[in-house]
């Protein structure tokens, strides 16, 4: 939660440029009030993992900073893994399926970053992290909370704190420092 209150205050204070970041495109996340379904869950938790693969695999290609290459490569291996491990929870319940393809909003976002080059693209790469791992750790917290799965539940609550620290490695990289 500290994190998570650090990151909006840094929002809040100005140091990020806004980015429009579709991790709830069909609405703003869940209130306290109206506990976010095990379908909607599944739904942003996997978007967010395939747009953070696919980006990172971009990112690895065409940025120019070691440091943004190296935090793609961390993000590619760490959303592959929580993919993997999300796939392999819904394989044992009925009527849970993650997304096949990408939706539209993340695939905007994909094609702002394929349109852009060198330190832009950088920059570009950063502010989506940024956002995209905010929006992510709002997910998390919210299902962590609220959500009526035991099972997602317990993977909501042990990804959480690798969300938060990509959240902190992205900030700090849309700062201009090295990731650690």
């Amino acid at each position: 939660m500290r994190t998570l209150y650090l990151a909006a205050a840094f929002l809040v204070a100005g140091g990020a440029v806004q980015v429009s970041y579709p991790a709830t495109p069909t609405g703003t996340m869940a209130s306290a009030t109206a506990p976010i379904s095990d379908a909607t869950f599944v739904r942003k938790a996997a978007l967010s993992d395939m747009y953070e693969v696919e980006t990172g695999k971009l990112a690895q290609q065409k940025a120019v900073s070691a440091d943004v290459k190296s935090f793609a490569s961390k993000m590619v291996e760490a959303h592959t893994q929580t993919a993997n491990q999300l796939k392999s929870l819904l394989s044992s319940k009925a009527g849970l399926k993650p997304p096949a393809a990408m939706d539209s909003g993340h695939k905007a976002l994909i094609a702002k970053l394929r349109a852009a080059n060198g330190a832009a693209f950088d920059k570009l790469y950063a502010q989506q992290q940024a956002q995209g791992h905010n929006d992510a750790v709002m997910l998390f917290t919210d299902y962590a909370q609220n959500g009526k799965d035991a099972d997602l539940k317990k993977f909501a609550t042990e990804t959480l704190p690798t969300i938060q620290q990509h959240l902190s490695m992205a900030q700090t990289l849309q700062k201009g420092g090295a990731t650690p």
